[in-house]
Parts: structure tokens; C-alpha cells; sequence
């Protein structure tokens, strides 16, 4: 049985999304580091981390010490893109459920080594994006994020892991 919601957040959308998650499922809510002294080793959790080149932080230190039941990875794309990517960076087992949401981008909020990397990211995506022939509605936002920063954290999101649960519940 699924006792928590665990999560690690760099700008504070896995934070919300895990206040929304919680709000739908009434479970708990810890940040992985506090989960550490208020769960057991072994307890069921669902996870929620951000994406950093295809890996979802925080992740592996989770599992090392619960049953990760879903992982909800938070980044700038669209909902429900780089699932294969982000399992094979992350080395989430294919009986894990996986979902990702898009958070948003908030370069102020992000620190040290962090800010910088996207700092020198965020250049080279925008041309990449900008230089598309035609560029797909998903295309557009990620430009949009990019050039003008922006939160897209929202309920609506949170469709099919929702779903995901009720069908465990089912």
C-alpha cells in the first residue's frame, strides 16, 4: 500500500505538483529528505523528481531505500514526452509507472553549477527550437519557457497519473 508522496524540487514545480498529488490523494507529503526520519525503510512511495539530462533527481536515492511505485519526472517539456529517455537515464525498472510532467523554468531559482549549465543550455535550445522549419504547438511553449521563463504546472497534468492510482485502487 502506498504510504507517501516523496519528492526532490530545484525551482519549487515538483514541490506544487506534489501539493497537488497529495490534495487529490490525501497521502502525506515529505521531501526526500525529510522522508528519510519520517518513513520506513521499504515503504511504498510514489515519487516526484526533476529532470536534469534525461535523469530525474533525487531518484536513485529513493529507490535504494523505498518501492518507488510511479515516478512523476517534473522538467520544462511537454507532459508526457522523453518517457523512454528518461527511464533509461534514470534505470527505471519497466514495471515502474512513469509519467512526465512539464513544470516550467525559472532560472532565478536555480543554483550554482545549476544556473550555469542552463544558462549555456537555454542558448543553444533556443536556436535549436527557432531553427525548426516548422515547429510543433509543443515547440512553441518550449520556446516560449525559454525565452521568457514561466510556470506551466497545473491539475490537468496530473490526468494520468491520477488514472494510474485509481486503477491500483481498482
Amino acid at each position: 500500500m502506498i504510504s507517501a508522496i516523496v519528492y526532490t524540487s530545484a525551482t519549487g514545480a515538483t514541490a506544487q505538483y506534489a501539493q497537488l498529488l497529495a490534495g487529490q490523494t490525501h497521502l502525506p507529503v515529505y521531501s526526500l529528505r525529510d522522508a528519510r526520519s519520517a518513513l520506513a525503510d521499504g515503504a511504498e512511495i510514489l515519487y516526484l523528481g526533476w529532470i536534469m539530462a534525461s535523469s530525474v533527481k533525487g531518484y536513485a536515492d529513493a529507490a535504494k531505500r523505498y518501492r518507488v511505485r510511479m515516478v512523476c519526472a517534473v522538467g520544462m517539456a511537454a507532459t508526457g514526452s522523453q518517457l523512454t529517455e528518461v527511464r533509461k537515464a534514470s534505470s527505471i525498472p519497466e514495471d515502474t509507472a512513469l509519467f512526465t510532467l512539464q513544470g516550467g523554468y525559472h532560472s532565478e531559482k536555480l543554483r550554482g553549477g545549476y544556473r550555469l549549465m542552463m544558462r549555456l543550455m537555454r542558448g543553444v535550445l533556443i536556436r535549436q527550437i527557432a531553427g525548426k522549419p516548422e515547429r510543433t504547438p509543443a515547440d512553441e511553449d518550449l520556446l516560449d519557457l525559454l525565452e521568457h521563463g514561466g510556470d506551466r504546472v497545473s491539475e490537468a497534468n496530473l490526468a494520468q497519473p491520477l488514472a494510474w492510482l485509481a486503477a491500483q485502487e481498482g
